[in-house]
């Protein structure tokens, strides 16, 4: 081991003994080299967050202390030895230090050269290992081997705390990872002198494992495409869909192709560049579901397969495919947060809200994503992006704010009536109970209004809240299993529904609790 670093000074050459009479004491001389090493400034403390490179590489070195110990008296000289200590004055008054810093960065030789003047050989061991805790060192005097890390300071300010501990992080991978490049090459410059390692290679027909993430993008891509929606008025956005069935039906959201729906222009490009033009074949707006078709659709179409969106569960793996903003083919991951989630959304034009009952994920769901599919861990489709929570919106919908990891899907399910009505019918089938509640009150369930819009009864006379007795002022509270605690909530579970089916209703009337069966009823078309 070199100790041109480690800054400890050998002691001076003692003269030859003399018979003569002693000389007076000779004072030390300080060297040139020893005074430079002592009047080295000690690091200064970090400063202010906002310069992270120089705190990060001041916090590295530490103060430097250098103890000199007092001069010895010289030896006695006689005339013969004169001539001679003349000639190793230099050695004789160098002052015998217990530790000289090491070299300053830059600087080695100056501090090499320092070293090698200090005198004879060889030199005692120094008082304390510049390891074990001295202030000696091959890097400057810092924190050493066995010496106490020095407190951190807190950082000044948020942003400025947090670069700066990356930075630290940066420095200490670089210094771990120099020291084990460093043995590496060292034990591989003795035999081939290469320290390249190479991974072996893939095979060409390397698979990922089924449910990988993957996997699965790999064979639902060519099935997912990115939709273009252009109106008459030149307006229009970006979404997507996937294929539904051979015949070249596409399942995607309302919203995405809302403008083109009347007079505009729809296409379809897949994974592999390919675009066909497409046209509208049904419209839910309160579902918020379309289906679209392609015009001169391949025959080698693939559809995606449809999960069950009543058995997925919460912590389920979910990966969602999309354009976020036109990001084609894009997929991320992330897990089923919640069921069941009322949810009401709008485009943020003048259309109406739509209203479901939704699947909560925090995969990363953007605008461009809506109409994709959100996948299980096997490439089925489970749900249909649809709606995000957003922080600048401060409500549901599409925002350009980006996601929040609280993203909302449409179950599957649902969206599979709703698109076999579409492609029958052209129109969409809601279940109705036939009563008007209030969409703008929220706490203990949903009231039904005195009146509906444009005055017109509350309780549709006939309908299926006035064959199970419910009024005006009635107060629903649970509809099925599920507690309603406002209008959309309650909508949202109608709409899990089919017309006919039975479903057990809960409400309060005058503080008196009732239970009842209803009966769902149908209305055809957005109204």
């Amino acid at each position: 081991m070199s100790t041109e670093n480690e800054g400890t000074a050998v002691p001076a050459v003692p003269p030859a003994p003399s018979s003569a009479p002693p000389a007076p004491p000779v004072p030390a001389v300080t060297s040139e080299e020893s005074v430079r090493a002592e009047g080295r400034p000690a690091a200064q403390p970090a400063a202010q967050a906002g310069s992270e490179a120089e705190t990060a590489v001041q916090a590295a070195v530490g103060p430097e202390q250098t103890a000199v110990q007092p001069a010895q008296e010289a030896p006695p000289e006689t005339a013969a030895t004169h001539a001679m200590s003349e000639t190793t004055a230099t050695h004789a008054q160098e002052p015998v230090t217990a530790q000289l810093p090491g070299p300053v960065p830059g600087a080695e030789g100056h501090d090499g050269a320092h070293a090698q003047a200090a005198g004879g050989w060889p030199p005692p061991p120094p008082a304390l290992p510049a390891y074990g805790g001295g202030t000696g060192g091959g890097q400057g005097g810092g924190p050493v081997w066995g010496a106490p890390l020095p407190e951190p300071q807190a950082p000044r300010r948020r942003g400025g705390g947090l670069v700066a501990a990356v930075l630290v992080a940066a420095l200490v991978a670089g210094g771990v990872g120099g020291a084990i490049g460093y043995w590496a090459a060292d034990r591989e410059d003795s035999s081939s002198g290469s320290t390249t390692v190479s991974a072996s290679d893939t095979p060409k027909d390397f698979k990922r494992d089924p449910g990988t993430v993957a996997a699965v993008a790999a064979k639902s891509l060519p099935s997912v495409v990115t939709i273009e929606a252009q109106g008459g008025d030149g307006e229009g956005g970006t979404g997507t869909g996937f294929v539904y069935d051979k015949q070249g039906h596409i399942l995607t959201n309302n919203h995405v192709v809302a403008s083109a729906a009347s007079s505009g222009k729809l296409t379809a490009t897949f994974s592999n560049g390919k675009k066909y033009d497409a046209e509208v074949v049904g419209r839910a707006q309160g579902y918020d579901v379309a289906v679209i078709k392609l015009k001169n659709a391949p025959a080698n179409l693939v559809p995606l397969s449809l999960g069950n969106s009543d058995q997925v569960a919460v912590g389920d793996s979910a990966i969602a495919i999309g354009a976020p903003f036109g990001l084609s083919n894009t997929v991320t991951t992330g897990i089923i947060s919640a069921k069941n989630r009322p949810v009401s959304s709008s485009d943020g034009g003048n259309s109406k809200s739509s209203y479901m009952s939704a699947l909560q994920t925090d995969a990363s769901i953007n605008p461009g994503n809506s109409g994709g599919p959100l996948l299980d861990s096997r490439g089925a489709v489970i749900g249909i992006n649809s709606a995000i929570q957003s922080a600048g919106s401060g409500g549901f919908g599409q925002s350009q704010a980006g996601s929040i990891g609280l993203g909302f899907a449409i179950p599957v399910n649902e969206a599979k009536n709703v698109a076999e009505q579409l492609i029958k019918t052209g129109q969409p089938v809601y279940p109705v109970i036939g009563a008007t509640v209030a969409m703008d009150e929220k706490g203990q369930g949903a009231k039904i209004s005195p009146q509906a819009a444009g005055g017109s009864a509350a309780v549709v006379a006939g309908g299926p809240a006035d064959k199970a007795g419910l009024k005006p002022g009635d107060v629903i509270t649970k509809f099925g299993d599920t507690v309603i605690d406002g209008g959309p909530t309650l909508i949202s579970e109608i709409w899990t529904h089919k017309p006919g089916d039975q479903v057990q209703l809960t409400y309060q009337r005058d503080g008196k609790e009732t239970t009842v069966t209803v009966t769902l009823g149908e209305r055809k078309g957005d109204s």
